[in-house]
Parts: structure tokens; sequence; C-alpha cells
């Protein structure tokens, strides 16, 4: 007789395009017993985004395929941005109700998930924790900083890292390696397949409605236009550089847009286009109007960067700052991309014209393509399910 499948609460903030596929991945594909639970509603009700600078509401299923429930949260504001954009007094009573063998805890700078932490390790149920953070771009962590995490993590069973940096983040607050285990960041590969039929055709007519040549490159930014993710500088240095037969495209908005508008206003000629917002069923055409993808940010605050799993998914290159933290594990320079050092003094401009060069060049082109696709390949839920299967396995002795 099989043993009793594990029963897996996921305590999340709210709903993502990026883990609600992946929930519906290990529902179908998995033996486990899994229940969401969700300490807010954005992504599924308009809820405004300060980053975004509007409202926003996801508009793909975030909901269907895996058990889940959302938990009333009371706090005043409610979000990410503070200690208490999180309460939910009705949490440990649900989850207890629930009996889980164990819990997958998302983050820990919150009210509720600091109060999940305390209920588990006095009820003996294993934790398990995912993040992304990692230390680049930043300088070491205090004293106090480094005892607080150390204490916090030691509470874990298992950590899930996402990648290198993330791996050397836990490590430099005291995780043994015994308990680390490699649940690489991935996104839903179905929605960026570059033989579905109709983002080629919305893409054409993108370049098309925007006055782009047939047979100019595309460089596509597409994010939330805020100072951490660099558009202004991007804008700068592509201005400077102006490689011949290249149009910079901007997909997004927030807070400085219409300074990044008055910018590219005010160059000699018209070399950069904008597009508004984009919700996830529109973001494959926009990623396959471009020969590559640029995500330049710095400052710790690209903790891993999905746009760029996104890109590489429809074999698109991309040019990344050496501080966002998928850079060494998904972009190789000359292979997989181009890589650039923010705090280096020209370095960006020399990365546009070695992509400028390599993109006119058909073989390159190809190559680069190939190389994208199989690196990406690794970076599947699959491998994320593998890696979470195996930490449990380890934790509670079945999968």
């Amino acid at each position: 007789m099989d043993p009793p499948s594990l029963r897996l609460a996921v305590v999340l903030s709210h709903p993502t395009q990026y883990y609600s596929p992946w929930f519906r991945f290990l529902q179908a594909e998995s033996r486990l017993q899994l229940r969401v639970f969700y300490l807010w509603d954005f992504g599924v009700t308009d809820q405004h985004d300060p980053r975004f600078g509007r409202a926003v509401r996801w508009d793909t299923d975030l909901l269907s395929g895996y058990e889940h429930e959302f938990l009333s949260n009371r706090s005043a504001r409610p979000g990410a941005e503070h200690f208490f954009g999180f309460r939910n007094p009705g949490l440990l009573r649900r989850l207890a109700a629930w009996r889980p063998d164990a819990v997958l805890l998302f983050g820990y700078k919150w009210a509720s998930h600091l109060k999940v932490v305390a209920w588990a390790s006095a009820a003996g149920i294993p934790l398990l924790f995912r993040g992304d953070s990692h230390l680049i771009g930043r300088g070491p962590p205090s004293l106090p900083k480094r005892i607080a995490l150390r204490l916090l993590f030691s509470r874990f069973a298992a950590v899930l890292y996402v990648g290198a940096a993330n791996r050397d983040y836990y490590r430099a607050f005291g995780v043994p390696a015994r308990k680390l285990f490699f649940a690489p960041h991935s996104v839903n590969a179905a929605h960026f397949d570059p033989s579905l039929p109709a983002a080629p055709a919305a893409a054409a007519a993108l370049r098309r409605d925007l006055g782009i040549a047939d047979g100019a490159r595309v460089l596509l930014f597409a994010g939330k236009f805020v100072p951490a993710k660099q558009p202004a500088e991007l804008i700068e240095a592509f201005l400077r550089v102006r490689p011949p037969n290249l149009v910079l495209v901007m997909v997004g908005d927030g807070a400085e847009r219409s300074r990044l508008e008055a910018m590219a206003a005010g160059a000699a000629a018209p070399a950069v286009r904008f597009l508004p917002f984009a919700n996830q069923s529109e973001m494959p055409a926009r990623y396959l109007m471009a020969d590559a993808f640029a995500l330049p940010s710095r400052g710790g605050f690209e903790t891993w960067g999905l746009a760029v799993n996104e890109a590489m998914h429809l074999g698109v290159p991309c040019l990344v700052s050496t501080q966002v933290g998928s850079q060494r594990d998904l972009v190789t320079s000359g292979e997989t991309g181009w890589v650039f050092d923010p705090d280096q003094p020209g370095a960006l401009e020399e990365a546009l014209r070695s992509m400028a060069a390599d993109l006119e060049r058909p073989e390159r082109r190809a190559a680069l393509r190939t190389a994208v696709l199989a690196r990406i390949a690794a970076y599947s839920y699959a491998a994320t399910a593998a890696g979470l299967l195996n930490a449990l396995e380890r934790v509670a002795g079945r999968r």
C-alpha cells in the first residue's frame, strides 16, 4: 500500500502569475495534498500598485487547479511595503484546522509570516522557506541583522534556493549546506511558447504600429519605470551610443514615465518608442517583437528578474547588470546575452555596442537563440517541484 500523501500548507502574500501555475503543476504532477493560504487578494482584484502608479489586476487565471483560501487581512495599509502590511488574525487557526505535515513559507518580513514561524516551531511542524534575496550591490550585513537572520533561518528544516546568488545569501547567514535545496526560479513556459500562433502575428503588428522598419533590430525594456530598474540610464546610454539599425522600445508605467518620454523626445531622431503597461496575456508578443531584452537594474532591488526567464523561453537573449539576481545563472556574456557592471563608467554603453554588433550578424543571432533556449530549459516548474519534493522527503521522510 502506498504511504499517505503529504499535506503541505503554503503561506504566500497574494496570488501571482509566477507561482499559481506552479501550484497547479504540483497539484497535477505530485502526490502532495496542497493548500495555499493567501494573505491578500492583490492580483485578483483591482489594487493600486505604487511602483506601476496604477491599479493592477492580472488577466490570467491565478486561482483554478489547486486548493487555496484567502485570509482576511486587517491591515490598515495592505501590502509588502511595511511590517504590518499583512495582519491576518485567522491564519493560525485555519492552518491548525487543516493539520499540515509541513509548511512552506514565502518571505519573513511581515507580522503574519513571523507568527507562522513561531506557531509551526511550537507545534513541531517542519518549516520550509523560499525567498530570493541576495547580497549583490549591498554592503556587508550589520551584526544585528546577521544575528537575527541566523536565528530565524535556524528555525527552518529546509531552505529552497532559487539560484547561485540566493544560495550565497543563505550561506552568509549560517544556513548549512545540508539544509539547502535547489528549487530554481521558473515561469509558466507554456505561456511563453514561441510556437503558439497568435503571438508572432501580434508582434509583427506591434512593430508596424510603432513604425519600426523591416530588418531593424529591437531592444526591449519591460517593467516598472522606477529608478532602481535604471530605465533612464538605459535611455541615456542608448542615445549616447545610437547603434545604427537599432530601436529601443520601453514597455511599462511608473513615476518616471514623463521624464523618460522627455529624454527620448529630446533626441535628434526618434530612436526610442514607448508602449503602455502590458498585462500578462500581452507580454509574449512584446518579447517576440524584440531581438534582445534589457534589465539594467542595480542596488539589490532585482532579487531575480523573472522577466529574464520569460524572454529566454521565447529565445530572446538578455542584456543585464551584474546586480540582477539571475545573472550568474542565466546570462553569460557572449553566450546567452551581455553583462555589464553598473558601477563601472561606460560599461553599459560598451555592452550596448557589443549587443548591437552581435544582432547585426545572422549567425550570431542564431547561436544566441540556441544557447538561450538550452539554458532556460533547466529552469522549469518540474525542476522547481523536484527541489521542493527533495526537501520534503528529507524533512518529512516521505513524498
